[in-house]
């Protein structure tokens, strides 16, 4: 039976401040006439009613809202204007359709771990069932790897906005909800996003500029082909992340990406490339010479991964080096797939001896 819309409050939020950026308005890439003006209360093809926002990213708004058919929680992606979600749902409904046929594929390798492994194992497990599908994600990152919520937990966030409203900045053609933070939850991880994702062949190479600014892995930036092998590089930076707080690579000079920095922070952290890898790319000479020396302007960063890494210590410590080093490689094909992974020994130090 269907339910009537909630009545939002209309004041006792906190505003916030005009002249500050505040979620999706930090964004690099941000342009306000892109992002659909979603406010609370606001009701979606006569059925999905919003609750409160979760989340926000480069092409979209996230929102919790309640189904006033089913009088139930879920999700609803906003896109932005010219962002094509055909892509998504398509790669969406094959993933699905390959794992009602083949559920071996997607076996849970994770049950006998302890909750940091079960983590980082149920990653690994999504990444090797993807590209043994053919599917490369593209986009892997934090922000892309949630922990699924159950009912109690949304209900919790529902029930909070209507009590305490979010705060926000009231603009005069929108306004800017602050996400809500969801309460913690035990349920396994999962990759979420495949709106930039590639649908091929297991090996298949692609073209195009792929993947998040600092995530993005060596043959991304100097614009030759690439394969899954992209999803592995981002899945190390991504622990490197995880783990100690912050971004392996900054990239960023003057509010703006910057390649030059980029190679220049790879260099310092990974050696200089091997030729095979300058032979690949015209655009590698405005930064190397033909010996692989560097020629470019920006100074070699004085780093190295030793320096960088300080939260681990003992064995940890040299583990996660040793498994940075395995990822963190100039030639796709020297790095680890995602099934190799799984006998990796910083991932497997916690597993329960019998």
């Amino acid at each position: 039976m269907s339910i009537q819309p909630r009545a939002f409050p209309s004041d006792g939020f906190a505003t916030l401040p005009k002249h500050e950026k505040f979620e999706e308005e930090t964004l690099v890439s941000y342009k306000a006439e892109q992002f659909y003006p979603v406010q609370m209360g606001e009701v979606f093809d006569s059925r999905y009613q919003v609750v409160a926002k979760l989340g926000f990213g480069t092409a979209s708004t996230v929102w919790l809202c309640r189904d006033l058919h089913e009088n139930t929680l879920v999700t609803l992606k906003v896109c932005i204007i010219g962002e094509d979600d055909t892509q998504e749902l398509a790669i969406s409904r094959y993933i699905k359709s390959i794992n009602a046929e083949h559920p071996d594929l997607f076996e849970n390798r994770a049950l006998d771990k302890t909750l940091l492994q079960k983590f980082l194992y149920v990653i690994v497990t999504g990444l090797d069932f993807l590209h043994q599908a053919g599917v490369v994600h593209t986009d892997l990152s934090p922000n892309n790897i949630l922990v699924g919520a159950d009912a109690i937990a949304m209900s919790k966030v529902e029930q909070a906005e209507l009590a305490t409203p979010s705060p926000r900045k009231v603009l005069a053609d929108r306004t800017i909800y602050l996400s809500y933070t969801m309460p913690t939850t035990y349920n396994p991880p999962v990759i979420t996003d495949f709106g930039a994702a590639r649908l091929g062949v297991p090996g298949q190479k692609h073209s195009g500029d792929v993947m998040p600014g600092v995530f993005r892995a060596p043959e991304i930036i100097a614009g030759v082909e690439w394969d899954s092998k992209i999803d592995i590089w981002s899945f190390g930076v991504m622990i490197w992340s995880l783990f100690e707080g912050g971004n392996l690579f900054y990239a960023v000079k003057d509010g703006h990406l910057d390649d030059e920095l980029h190679f220049a922070e790879m260099v310092s952290l990974m050696g200089p490339p091997p030729k095979q890898f300058l032979q690949r790319s015209d655009r590698c000479r405005q930064y190397w010479d033909s010996e692989g020396k560097w020629v470019a302007s920006t100074p070699i960063p004085d780093q190295t991964l030793e320096s960088r890494e300080t939260r681990l210590e003992g064995n940890d410590k040299e583990l996660l080096l040793i498994l940075a080093r395995k990822i963190l490689r100039w030639l796709p094909e020297e790095r680890p797939s995602a099934e190799d992974l799984y006998e990796d020994e910083f991932l497997t130090q916690f597993v329960h001896k019998n």
